[in-house]
């Protein structure tokens, strides 16, 4: 059985920064990273059901919705460990199932507790199928049951996954047939097959009414048969309460080892808690890079994918995560974009957990500018000089970049894809985050006494200051342009020109041509960014109280509050996003609008996921989670808006 089409909105994810997986809130099982959370995905379906003797149903299958089945999910108080109970009325047995990636260790538990609510003793069948596509591919798998290990085996290349449990199974198929068999709750014993699906089976006779039974099925992985064999016999090794206990002390000490929840407010400490432990599972324990969401959108069929590493994201995020004393995962972070820069000091816009390029739309000036700039800020938190010397390389090349990609004609960074990845221009967000990063890196020098570069960069950044103030002001729409010379199809150029509106061409060695328009007017929430975090002007200067006034009059969402991207934006219906919303909260804040700073928060707090997630985007109709779950980015706003509150004594 090959499922093509899987949700692209998840409701739940569990990990330990070597594990990610994606669940529905019925308990599904959607997707399964490892041994990275970027890359591969492995799992095409996992199902759990029921075969209840005495009824001629089949069996039902209690992660769905079908058969009256009613579901109730959360996650475990302050952990990653994620919670579904299933009732149906049509059933006497109640499912509870808890699922959480033991740190530290190559395993998933999936802990399942059935429950017979009903007045007689019931006799069952707990049936598990599970469907492995390593690779996201569907060829050469191997499905084999392993009796020494009473175990299923799932087997592609260096991907192996071996499922069982600390209860002897009294049931096993692989490949052929395994789905119908499934649902007619008998497997026929085959042991070995080159498909990618298999089922096991624990027989439970006479539970009493009011009794309960536990079937803790692990997920054991390795890169030889010999290593995931052994990652099982760990996982069996102790009882699946030790293992549960373990888990949620582990991620209790996490949380106590960062910066407690300021405010007595309790809706803001379980936001603040979660978006913690969000963060935590997006960062990959290897390798040290940041992912932007877990990847929801496999087939490209309405984005261009989301598990990658953005340095402009991983900036704002290390950044939070440096407010709340998490440096570690921050300092393994910039030790990975070591491995990621280009020999010429540029960072491409996105990257795989190893450094590798990911598929791109082109270079986006602001990524390496980001990261820079999220160095310094880095450094002022821990003060270590190892760190230092060790990045300083890097910031050298990356800073001799900047200052090569400047447009000797307007004085700002040449034209690159803005940081919405949809536009080539000279964009005003752009140029305040290279004003940043040249910023950074004259700090840098300084610190480690480099005075002439130091003296030459910050007057690359003045420069850039200048040119933006002189060149970007659009005093018609009393805010900043977006851009200045904005790529266009030559319909849209001749057009402008009819209109009599400024534009240019250029020719490049090959022939060919590309159609500029002088400046895009397009009110957008990234011209913020030149203020807070940037600094290029401060929050009061009146052309910045001016931009930010009309992006709130522009891009708040008539219907449901909240703040777009932009004017007249189409992606996935032109929605308010959580992380917009919270930038312009930064922004009141640092303007002392607490008032109005607080209204944004709490806009944030009341359109999070029922199991307390960040989305990217909120519904302009709705209010419901329209798109990505999580988004890293939207946690990360969150703890600094709700830091800076604090560091202004106006949390509650």
């Amino acid at each position: 059985m090959y499922t093509t089409k899987k949700p692209y909105l998840i409701d739940a994810i569990v990990g330990n920064s070597r594990f990610l997986a994606s669940l529905g809130r019925t308990g599904r099982m959607y997707r399964l990273w490892w041994p990275h959370i970027d890359y591969p995905q492995h799992v095409d379906e996992i199902r759990g059901g029921l075969y209840i003797e005495g009824t001629s149903s089949g069996t039902t299958w209690f992660d769905g919705e079908e058969d009256g089945w009613r579901h109730e999910a959360s996650y475990v108080p302050r952990t990653n460990m994620f919670k579904t109970t299933a009732v149906s009325e049509r059933f006497p047995l109640s499912v509870d199932t808890v699922d959480y990636a033991v740190p530290g260790e190559d395993f998933v538990v999936r802990q399942y507790t059935f429950t017979n609510r009903g007045e007689a003793p019931v006799s069952f069948r707990f049936m598990y199928y599970s469907s492995f596509r390593s690779m996201e591919t569907p060829f050469y798998h191997t499905t084999q049951f392993e009796e020494a290990h009473d175990s299923l085996m799932h087997l592609r290349h260096e991907y192996i996954f071996s499922v069982s449990s600390s209860n002897v199974c009294t049931g096993y198929q692989a490949g052929a047939g395994v789905w119908e068999n499934a649902q007619s709750g008998h497997l026929n014993g085959n042991g070995i097959d080159m498909q990618p699906d298999g089922a096991l089976c624990w027989h439970i006779e006479k539970l009493a009414p009011g009794a309960a039974v536990e079937v803790p099925v692990y997920i054991a992985a390795g890169q030889t048969r010999a290593a995931s064999q052994q990652s099982l016999a760990k996982a069996k090794s102790q009882p699946h309460t030790y293992w549960y206990e373990f888990t949620e002390s582990y991620w209790h000490r996490f949380l106590n080892d960062a910066v407690p929840a300021p405010g007595s407010r309790s809706d803001i400490r379980e936001m603040y808690e979660r978006s913690l432990l969000a963060m935590k599972l997006m960062s990959d324990e290897k390798s040290g890079s940041v992912v932007a969401a877990p990847e929801f959108d496999e087939q490209f069929s309405r984005c261009g994918g989301y598990s990658y590493c953005w340095g402009r994201d991983a900036a704002f995020i290390t950044t939070a995560l440096d407010r709340v004393g998490l440096t570690e995962l921050s300092a393994k972070f910039y030790e990975w974009t070591l491995t990621a820069q280009d020999p010429d000091g540029s960072w491409q816009q996105r990257h795989y957990h190893d450094g590798r390029l990911a598929p791109s739309w082109g270079l986006q000036i602001d990524e390496g500018a980001s990261i820079i700039w999220g160095m310094w800020q880095h450094y002022l938190q821990v003060q270590d000089e190892a760190f230092l010397q060790n990045v300083w390389p890097a910031v050298e090349r990356g800073a001799r970049f900047l200052t090569g990609y400047i447009d000797a004609e307007t004085g700002l960074p040449a034209c690159s894809m803005d940081l919405w990845e949809e536009r080539f221009a000279e964009h005003t967000y752009s140029a305040g985050a290279v004003f940043g990063g040249l910023t950074a890196a004259a700090s840098f020098a300084e610190r480690l006494g480099q005075p002439e570069l130091a003296s030459g960069w910050s007057l690359a950044a003045e420069r850039i200051r200048q040119s933006i103030g002189e060149l970007c002001w659009n005093e018609e729409k009393g805010a900043f342009y977006r851009a200045l010379k904005l790529a266009v199809p030559e319909a849209a150029y001749r057009e402008a020109q009819q209109q009599g509106l400024r534009t240019s061409v250029s020719v490049n060695a090959k022939g060919y041509t590309t159609y500029f328009l002088e400046h895009d007017p397009i009110v957008d929430i990234s011209l913020i960014g030149i203020s807070v975090p940037f600094g290029v002007f401060p929050a009061d200067d009146p052309r910045m109280v001016r931009t930010a006034d009309t992006i709130e009059q522009y891009l708040t969402s008539p219907q449901v509050g909240g703040i777009k991207r932009y004017e007249n934006d189409h992606y996935i219906g032109g929605n308010p996003w959580i992380l917009t919303t919270l930038w312009l909260c930064h922004y009141r804040i640092h303007r002392g609008q607490y008032a109005e700073a607080k209204s944004l928060l709490q806009w944030a707090i009341d359109h999070r996921t029922a199991a307390g997630l960040l989305p990217e985007q909120v519904d302009k109709q709705t209010g419901e989670t329209a798109w990505v779950v999580p988004l890293t980015w939207s946690h990360a706003m969150f703890i600094l808006a709700v830091s800076l509150l604090a560091e202004h004594g106006q949390l509650d």
